[in-house]
């Protein structure tokens, strides 16, 4: 059948708006008529372009459904404090998107049009992120300020984003603001960003341009995780095509020299310099949910975010173990606590839902069937990502879990049809 020019559009808008459901500034400010308004086009899209309903897929959707509806009521009724229901609504809504989302693509199209038009969104991303780093240097002094409860940022005509008070470096004498592109903060541009080196190294593979672009402005991001993620691509890129092409001997290394140098720059800069609060953040967010969990194993202590954020306020790690993962890390660990969200999704999940749904989600993960080429070094860097950003329950990452659930109901449903 053919893929017509109507049909690319949704599809693109689809994906614009999955990726910007999981840490873009348009949710950011508008996040419920935004989750509304997407929420409605997934329905009349999948409505409009249905083709015939796949019965096993549709049981395989209802099923998963159902399953992760069972955990959240399980964790909601088990919490160890009172959980409002309005967050638990909002865990809801991800999971009907990304159902909804899936059934769209493995019933309406396909998946190699899913990973296509991924790229394509992405591709558009990256080009408003090269111009949003440029376009500061003009514009730095006309900035308007954008702000909302959570959160707040500078704006030049509502187009380009930048947060001024803790984003300006000096990098060896030039100053810049830390690209974030359309995203809350440049930690989330340069997960998108390495996603698209990844679909560009591996998969698409049409414009090696594209990395280089990438490469470049996940530097911008200046996002310590996001350089070493780009080291671990590059080098496991060079591993599948050297003895192909010999000339990524001088290219590599025209890449990496000036990437090893900024990288240690920023180590150094996050461990002892004027960031070191930002690592010392992440380290507390690493340790603290994890001792938490050993406290709640089962059920955790609910996934309301706000009722997380207390327990933690007044949960102090002991000297005891504070001293055994100065040794284990080899640095101090100097917050005592802390009244803010994770930033580490596995742990939160841990620290929330205990060890068993964390363990079945993890696995549901392993499982996931929208991307298969080059699977390992994909679960490697989806698990980074989860663990650097507060993702894993946004639509974007949770499409993903929700495509382990899917593919193993839809076994069992096609063995169970074999049988009958």
């Amino acid at each position: 059948m053919k893929y017509t020019v109507n049909q690319r559009l949704v599809d693109n808008i689809i994906l614009f708006l999955l990726i910007m459901s999981s840490g873009g500034l348009l949710f950011v400010f508008n996040r419920n008529l935004s989750s509304i308004i997407f929420l409605i086009i997934l329905v009349f899209t999948s409505l409009i372009f249905s083709r015939k309903y796949e019965k096993r897929l549709v049981n395989s959707i209802f099923l998963t459904f159902f399953t992760v509806f069972f955990l959240g009521i399980v964790n909601f009724l088990f919490a160890i404090t009172e959980q409002t229901i309005n967050k638990y609504l909002f865990h809801c809504l991800t999971l009907v998107i990304s159902l909804i989302t899936i059934f769209h693509f493995y019933n309406n199209r396909s998946l190699s049009i899913f990973i296509n038009r991924l790229y394509v969104v992405l591709k558009f991303i990256s080009f408003h992120a090269l111009f949003n780093f440029f376009i500061y240097f003009l514009v730095k002094n006309n900035l308007t300020l954008l702000t909302s409860t959570y959160h707040e940022c500078e704006t030049f005509l509502n187009i380009f984003f930048y947060s001024q008070e803790r984003g300006v470096i000096d990098l060896f004498g030039f100053n810049f603001c830390r690209n974030q592109g359309l995203f809350w903060e440049p930690g989330i541009l340069q997960i998108f960003l390495n996603i698209l080196f990844f679909l560009e190294a591996f998969i698409i593979k049409k414009n090696k341009l594209i990395l280089f672009l990438v490469c470049f402005l996940i530097i911008t991001t200046y996002s310590t995780t996001g350089i070493a993620l780009l080291f671990v691509q590059i080098f496991y890129y060079i591993k599948n095509h050297f003895k192909k092409n010999l000339i990524l001997i001088p290219l590599s290394t025209l890449i990496l020299v000036p990437l090893y140098i900024i990288f240690n720059y920023n180590i150094d800069d996050k461990i002892k310099g004027e960031r070191a609060a930002s690592f010392q953040k992440r380290l507390f967010d690493l340790t603290q949910p994890l001792l938490i969990s050993l406290d709640y194993p089962i059920t955790g202590v609910g996934l309301d975010l706000f009722q997380f954020q207390k327990i933690r306020q007044g949960f102090y790690i002991s000297s005891a173990d504070s001293d055994k993962i100065s040794n284990i890390v080899g640095v101090d660990l100097r917050m005592e606590t802390t009244d803010k969200g994770s930033t580490n999704s596995i742990m939160f999940l841990l620290a929330t839902t205990g060890f068993p749904t964390t363990l079945l989600l993890l696995y549901m993960l392993y499982t996931q069937k929208l991307i298969v080429s080059h699977r390992k070094l994909w679960l490697f860097l989806f698990v980074i990502f989860i663990m650097s950003e507060p993702l894993l329950l946004r639509p974007f990452f949770f499409v993903f879990l929700m495509s382990g659930f899917i593919s193993i109901f839809y076994k069992i449903n096609f063995k169970t049809k074999l049988l009958a």
